[in-house]
């Protein structure tokens, strides 16, 4: 039996098949005293699926600066939580930092479950190195793009970023300018679900795929890093 009061539980959710939830998830969604979910209507169908009744609240970028304090309050003095988001962990590049953070200041006990998370299967997927990478999220959609892409440019480690179908073509692009064309890369889009897909190539090839294939559904990019021979080429031209 998990304990019951004055902690909050950071839940993992399935990225799309239902099937993916953990029996301890199951077991913490079913006993805390309130749900917290970036989408009500999202999560809604994954508790209802499950039998989960528990009271759901909604808990998102536009709203978590303004309820933070209270929550934390609820959560101090007894009542459990669990925070959720509409797919994954909390937290990567979802909500869920400043509600951990402020129970944490608090003196609240957090707990964080294993479970689903999309870089995981698409970085193992990709078939590049694995044993290092680095984790960079949605990149800056205008101001501090090109800055960030080019501190990147001699990352020796795999490369994992998030995209929406609306600029995947356009990230590619960037990658391909700031990396150049001929790097290795593989982008996931669609993961566990009916449409899961991953195509693997060199970011030129990758450009040319989605412009041919309007892209559909939520991405996931992963690039390879800069050779050591390619960096100690470009440390000798530098000096």
């Amino acid at each position: 039996m998990m304990e019951s009061s004055g902690k909050l539980w950071v839940v993992p959710t399935p990225l799309g098949n239902l099937g993916d939830i953990t029996l301890r998830a199951l077991e913490v969604l079913k006993q805390v005293d309130f749900i917290l979910a970036e989408d009500t209507r999202t999560s809604g169908v994954l508790l209802k699926h499950y039998g989960i009744s528990a009271p759901l609240f909604a808990y998102h970028k536009f709203n978590e600066h303004r309820n933070t304090l209270h929550l934390t309050g609820r959560i101090a003095e007894g009542e459990s939580a669990a925070l959720i988001s509409d797919a994954g962990t909390p937290g990567i590049s979802d909500p869920g930092y400043l509600l951990i953070r402020a129970c944490l200041d608090a003196g609240v006990e957090v707990d964080c479950l294993p479970g689903a998370t999309a870089l995981v299967p698409a970085l193992v997927n990709s078939g590049l190195p694995a044993d290092r990478f680095t984790f960079e999220g949605f990149l800056p959609v205008k101001k501090g793009r090109n800055k960030r892409l080019e501190s990147l440019r001699s990352e020796e480690r795999t490369m994992i970023f998030y995209e929406s179908p609306f600029r995947i073509v356009k990230t590619l692009g960037d990658l391909a300018t700031h990396f150049g064309g001929e790097r290795s890369g593989s982008v996931s889009r669609e993961l566990t679900k009916l449409h899961e897909e991953s195509i693997r190539g060199s970011l030129d090839a990758l450009i040319r795929h989605f412009t041919e294939h309007p892209p559909k559904g939520e991405f996931v990019i992963v690039v390879q890093g800069m050779s050591r021979k390619n960096r100690d080429h470009e440390d000798d031209q530098a000096s």
